[in-house]
């Protein structure tokens, strides 16, 4: 049926599909039907406390008995940088007066936390199938806790150096993740985003470096983007804006409408929501601050003076200063198609597609 089944049979799965773990955009409920649909089911952690990953581990559990992949991110929390911050909020003062919000007032902003000895201690107990990481992986000592449990290591490459450098240190399989991707860029061993390689330009370079398993990511939205991943030597792909047009995402209403109107061209890179250069949909922060902007604080602090802009502009029904994730093929797919539905519509379509291209020869 598959054309390489190293990734299925590695990760006990039935189709070579990974739901991407989307920080704050998915939870249980889309890991449950991606699972239950036989593809992997992912639980993104690093804005997740202990204790809610427990429970969403639990709701999991008693809805499928499919594997579950448990994602990290593994930065540095960087020093605090008054002067940097303090030019930052000056940056966006005018911002602050238009919409008459008290500069040195705070809002609820999100938390990226990274890897660590508690968080060691849910995968101990949990013991999930996989355990994939961002930006890299753990420290060796946590690094080797995960591994002691018998978890599956997975963690993404933006270049082929940093797929050899994860090959060495320990993973099972390697997310080349292409520059059409939506969500933050998952490099570790570079910080120029300018010459990061597109999917299908890194995927067989990075399938010919190493002797693990591939997955592709970046761009791969229907039938014929896993047909082509597989094609370039790909054992499977991992999927994620598609995944945010279903009803089981987290993504609020103000998203959704933002990717049902979005088009191939409205999509950048930009490290002003966090930090890190992560790709969304363009709006008017975006284009008039950025968006890539030098005064923006080290990861994963620079969305915390954006958070009050963030709220009020929702309030009055815009993105204006909203992270909306996104990759390069947001129009592609349908809107609002059950998760299941959509696992089992993209494998059809994939292996039809194979199938016709092994006829062809």
């Amino acid at each position: 049926m598959w054309p390489d089944r190293t990734l299925i049979d590695l990760l006990g799965i039935e189709l070579p599909i990974v739901q991407a773990p989307m920080a704050g955009a998915s939870g249980s409920a889309l890991a449950i039907a991606v699972s239950e649909a036989g593809g992997l089911g992912s639980l993104p952690c690093a804005m997740l406390d202990a204790t809610t990953i427990r429970a969403e581990v639990g709701l999991f559990r008693q809805r499928t008995n499919g594997p579950i992949n448990l994602n990290f991110f593994c930065h540095k929390m960087p020093e605090t940088d008054l002067e940097r911050e303090s030019r930052w909020r000056s940056r966006l003062a005018a911002y602050y007066s238009e919409f008459n919000i008290d500069p040195a007032g705070r809002a609820p902003a999100s938390a990226r936390t990274p890897f660590d000895d508690h968080l060691c201690e849910v995968v101990e107990t949990e013991r999930p199938k996989v355990v994939s990481f961002h930006f890299g992986l753990p420290d060796l000592a946590l690094l080797e806790r995960v591994k002691s449990t018998g978890c599956i290591v997975l963690s993404s490459a933006t270049t082929v150096r940093e797929a050899e450098w994860l090959e060495a240190h320990g993973c099972d399989a390697i997310i080349a993740q292409g520059y059409e991707a939506g969500g933050h860029r998952g490099m570790f061993l570079t910080d120029d985003i300018a010459t990061q390689p597109g999917t299908f330009a890194l995927v067989p370079q990075v399938v010919d470096a190493v002797n693990v398993p591939v997955i592709a990511a970046g761009g791969i939205a229907d039938g014929r983007g896993i047909a082509a991943a597989f094609a370039l030597g790909a054992a499977g792909v991992q999927i994620g804006t598609a995944y945010l047009k279903t009803p089981q995402s987290l993504i609020s209403d103000l998203h959704r409408a933002a990717l049902a109107s979005a088009a191939d061209d409205k999509t950048s890179l930009t490290n002003l929501f966090t930090g890190r250069p992560a790709r969304s949909l363009l709006n008017r922060v975006m284009r008039e601050v950025g968006p890539m902007s030098d005064d923006a604080p080290a990861f994963p602090t620079a969305g915390y003076a954006l958070a009050p802009l963030k709220v009020k502009a929702e309030s009055l029904g815009t993105v204006d200063f909203s992270s909306l994730w996104s990759g390069q093929t947001a129009r592609v797919g349908i809107m609002g198609e059950d998760a299941g539905e959509l696992t089992l519509r993209l494998a059809a379509d994939a292996r039809q597609r194979l199938k016709s291209m092994a006829g062809t020869g």
